[in-house]
């Protein structure tokens, strides 16, 4: 666990549409040179959104960063010619394809790391989404869950109450 406090963020370019192959590759090389103690993460930076089509409305994913994954790793010279020799990955996002890591600013706007956040919710408090598809819009706790850091919430959708799942991350209890 010491070693992963170590790691840092890196950012990746891939070929446009190969962020998933690139990232199923990276993968495969981190298993053939046993680099699990090296590279800790890899993630394709994901929002949902709201998109209508033929007059329905859908939650779907999209990629924030086309051509772009996240690696949390300890980077060494060593690493550098088995990530960058991997199918799909064109190189290190940074001065002459050398790596620069992620500013700690950096993290925390992507939300990269889970920063433990323990609102002091309870069910029919009132709460305002600050994060997500769902940004602005005022809800009723449902009902919390600690150990998993989440809150179900009735928010008003299309004209009715859905229930939601959110992360404590994205709700802000809003005073009466």
């Amino acid at each position: 666990m010491e070693k992963q406090e170590e790691a840092k963020w890196y950012v990746l370019h891939t070929f446009s549409g190969y962020e998933n192959v690139a990232k199923e590759n990276l993968e495969t090389v981190i298993e053939k040179y046993n680099l699990q103690d090296r590279i800790f993460d890899i993630i394709i930076p994901m929002e949902d959104v709201i998109e209508e089509k033929n007059g329905k409305k859908k939650l779907v994913q999209r990629k924030l960063m086309p051509c772009y994954l996240l690696v949390k790793m300890i980077y060494g010279d060593d690493l550098w010619h088995n990530v960058t020799r991997t199918r799909g990955i064109t190189g290190f996002v940074g001065p002459k394809g050398r790596p620069l890591a992620l500013t700690e600013d950096e993290i925390r706007k992507m939300r990269l790391e889970k920063i433990n956040v323990k609102p002091d919710l309870a069910p029919m408090d009132k709460v305002e989404v600050i994060d997500g598809p769902l940004n602005n819009m005022i809800g009723t706790v449902i009902s919390v869950d600690n150990e998993l850091n989440r809150a179900k919430v009735n928010v008003e959708m299309f004209g009715r109450e859905t229930p939601v799942d959110l992360d404590f991350s994205q709700l802000r209890k809003v005073e009466n």
